[in-house]
Formats: structure tokens, C-alpha cells, sequence
């Protein structure tokens, strides 16, 4: 069944079957011909409308009726985070990814946007003559689109509000945030048989809380670490977040904010001590070390690993060598399946695994799949998770 619009309403529970409609909107006449190709390719995906303006896609979006929206962040006439809330105003579920180049600027407004409804972002490359940028930015985008459109034909269609009469557009271009009802917290139930099997949590009592996430991180990142300040107080803190740089610098920023304790993106051979969070920069790996009597950071420019750089999996195995099994790892939302090899190996020496679970995740790939290979010790909702690291950390091992 299709979306109802203003004045409509929906029916069912599902959405129909068939190609994910994609509109791109970018006012660089190469960027939409590259997107387009791309998504042309794609067996499970179509071009919905291609379009130069913000104002065009909100004009046009119910006669183009699209699943998700591939938005630019600097356009002519309304640009992309003025344009965010007036479409999900049309189409609240509509999957909106932002796109823009890499510029502190952008990354800011990247962060608000996901503030304002927006699912994800995407980094431009600064020239689609680089082929190696233009083919992270095509797997990226591909990968996006498919998963977070995935997840809205898996829940239940949203009828989207009448619309108030046509006024003229405000002079004022700054965003008008999107109010959001609180989501109910959701209940624990016990696993069902067909559900992943969790094991005994580690009887070794943890040194050090590792954190990896993806699609969706940033927002799970800076609700969790409002909980964690006990333990950041007494414990180091390393997560590795899948975002490029400039992005890492901001949420590094926002994690400070967040927890109001001292948190920064990691620095190359800087002793790792308790009281502080570090985070893996965008566009390195993230490792730790011995270092006679001291923990290291180890960063190094080597291959993307689960095509991700930075990537969880190489923080956690180098955990191993630092802390044995006295190490908590947690596995947010994400893409794919980093961090479950990893975690596989934190648990064969004797550590922990929590995984978020599905239905708080805006994509359940990388706690999924730590979930379903066995690994995990608990599978909590985002909202659970950080008094469920408390409590382990205070001495609860249940």
C-alpha cells in the first residue's frame, strides 16, 4: 500500500513490495548523474526524480511520492536543512540521508539535521575525479539507501497529518525543529526460542568499556554516555564510530557535551587513562598497546577493514593483548557486521558482548550479527543499556 498525504489516510500495515523509489536532490547537475547511474544499477532500487533545488523537492514530493531522499546540504533557493523539516512535515517517514562535502561547517549542520529527523548522512567527495573517494561515497550511498530503506518497509505505515493551508514561506531560512513524542521505553521479555541465545556474563570484572557503532551511533552514542559517568570516572572509555573526519572532530564535541566529561578524538601514542573518552578519528584505526607500564593509543593508516576506517574490529582484538578478559564491549546500531569477529575474540578470552537490540536500532547489522552468532551476553534496548554497564561495572555480574 502506498504513504497517504494530506487529507488521506492509510490502510494496512505494510507498504508495497517492489523497488525502493529514491529522489535525489542536488543542485550539481554531476553529482545527480553519478547518483543516478548508481541507482539505475541497482536491482531493488529506482530513480524517483532527480532535482536541482530543496524547494522542488518540497513542492514536488507528493506527486513524486518517493521512499527515501538523497538531499544535498547547500542548494539555491531552500537549501537542504531548511528543506529537511517542510518534507517530513509532508512525509514523516520519509528516509531523508543528507549529503555534503567534508567541511567542519557541514559536519555541524550534518549533526543537526540528524537532530531534526534526518536518518543518516553521507560524505560527499571533494572530486568524483578521485576514484577511490568516488567508490567509498557509491558503496556508502548504495549500502544507506538499501538498509535504511529496508527498515521503513518493515514497520508499520504512518499516516502523515493534514497539512495547514498554504501560507507564504517565513523570510527566515533557519530550521524549524521537528517536534517528536517521546518513544515509549521498550519492555524487557525474555528471549523467545527463535530469538538469538545470549551466555553467563564474564565473572572477571571489566578494565575498560569498548563501544562500536555505525548508521545511526551518534544519536545511540550521546543518550548513552549521559549514563556512563560513574564509570567513565574510573574506567577508560574507546569507541570507534564509523565517520569520516571533520565528522569525528564534532562528535567528539558533542560526546563532551553529552557526558560532561573530557572526550576527544585520539591521539597517536597518548597514554589511555580512566576519566576521559577517546574516540577513533576518522580515517584511522583505532588500536591500544603496552607500553612498559602505560596503555597507548595506536593509530595507523592501513586498509579499511569491513570497509570501514576506522573499524571496530581492529579495537577490540588489540584490547585483548591490553586487558585480557577483563573487558565490556558494547555493539550499537550499524551497518554490516563490524565487531563481531572482534567480540568473538573478547569473549573466547574470557570478556563480555552487549548488543542493542532490533527494534531500537535504526539498523540492526552490527548487533545483529554479534547477536546471532552467540556472543552476547545481553541484547537491551539503547535505553537500558548504559545502567546495564553500570551495574557490571560496580561489581553485578548477572
Amino acid at each position: 500500500m502506498s504513504i497517504a498525504f494530506a487529507g488521506n489516510s492509510t490502510t494496512g500495515t505494510s507498504r508495497e513490495a517492489g523497488p525502493l523509489r529514491v529522489m535525489i536532490v542536488d543542485d550539481s547537475v554531476v553529482i545527480r548523474g553519478l547518483i543516478s547511474r548508481w541507482i539505475g544499477a541497482e536491482h531493488d532500487m529506482e530513480v524517483a526524480a532527480s532535482l536541482r533545488t530543496g524547494l522542488e523537492a518540497v513542492n514536488q514530493l507528493e506527486r513524486i511520492n518517493p521512499d527515501v531522499a538523497v538531499l544535498d546540504i547547500e542548494m539555491p533557493e531552500l537549501d537542504g536543512l531548511s528543506a529537511l523539516p517542510r518534507l517530513l512535515a509532508k512525509k514523516r517517514d520519509l528516509v531523508i540521508i543528507m549529503a555534503s562535502t567534508l567541511t567542519r561547517r557541514n559536519a555541524e549542520i550534518s549533526f543537526k539535521a540528524l537532530s531534526l529527523g534526518a536518518a543518516d548522512y553521507i560524505p560527499k567527495p571533494e572530486s568524483t575525479r578521485e576514484a577511490a573517494a568516488a567508490d567509498i561515497f557509491h558503496h556508502d550511498l548504495i549500502q544507506k539507501i538499501r538498509h535504511l530503506g529496508a527498515r521503513l518497509r518493515r514497520r508499520p505505515a504512518v499516516a502523515s497529518p493534514p497539512l495547514a493551508p498554504a501560507s507564504p514561506a517565513p523570510a527566515a531560512r533557519g530550521p524549524v525543529a521537528r517536534p517528536v513524542a517521546p518513544a515509549p521505553a521498550p519492555a524487557v521479555h525474555a528471549l523467545s526460542s527463535g530469538s538469538p541465545s545470549t551466555r553467563p556474563f564474564s565473572a572477571q570484572a571489566p578494565k575498560v568499556l569498548l563501544i562500536g557503532s555505525s548508521t545511526g551511533g551518534p544519536q545511540a552514542l550521546m543518550s548513552l554516555v549521559t549514563e556512563l559517568g560513574p564509570v567513565i570516572d574510573r574506567f577508560p572509555v574507546l569507541i570507534t564510530q564509523h565517520m569520516p573526519p571533520t565528522f569525528t572532530t564534532i562528535l567528539a564535541e558533542h560526546l563532551a557535551r553529552s557526558s560532561r566529561r573530557p572526550a576527544a578524538e585520539a591521539v597517536d601514542r597518548e597514554p589511555v587513562k580512566p576519566g576521559r573518552i577517546y574516540l577513533a578519528p576518522g580515517g584511522k584505526h583505532m588500536r591500544v598497546a603496552r607500553s612498559g607500564a602505560d596503555v597507548v593509543i595506536g593509530l595507523d593508516d592501513g586498509p579499511a577493514v569491513n570497509f570501514c576506517k576506522p573499524a571496530v574490529d581492529p579495537l577490540f582484538t588489540s584490547a585483548i593483548d591490553v586487558w585480557h578478559g577483563s573487558i565490556l564491549s558494547v555493539i550499537l546500531t550499524g551497518m554490516g557486521s563490524d565487531g563481531m569477529r572482534g567480540g568473538k575474540d573478547i569473549v573466547a578470552a574470557g570478556g563480555s558482548v552487549i548488543a542493542q537490540d532490533e527494534a531500537s536500532s535504526v539498523v540492526w547489522g552490527m548487533p545483529g550479527a554479534a547477536a546471532n552468532a552467540g556472543i552476547c551476553a545481553a541484547i537491551l534496548p539503547l535505553n537500558q543499556i548504559g545502567a546495564k554497564v553500570n551495574r557490571l561495572f560496580a561489581g553485578d555480574r548477572s
